[in-house]
């Protein structure tokens, strides 16, 4: 898959069966040496489209369970 077809899906907790955001409006965490992509950084606050100070999500690559051809299904473990 490239990177381009991930642009514009919403990205959804299983477990919790909640919106967490949509790949556009969140960052990839690459690693620089081998290109693979390692996490999801979800920005936890928005207003009217600009980044506020909150916290991120940060959600490792193992825990997205399903790309599919309209949302990213990730399973994050409870702490």
């Amino acid at each position: 898959m490239r990177l381009s077809e991930l642009g514009g899906k919403e990205i959804v907790d299983v477990k919790k069966a909640e919106r967490l955001g949509v790949l556009g409006q969140t960052d990839l965490e690459i690693d620089e040496r081998t290109g693979q992509v390692e996490a999801l950084v979800i920005p936890s606050l928005k207003w009217f489209g600009f980044k506020r100070e909150g916290n991120e999500l940060r959600v490792p690559w193992k825990h997205i369970k399903k790309i599919g051809p309209d949302m990213v299904m990730i399973d994050i473990p409870e702490e």
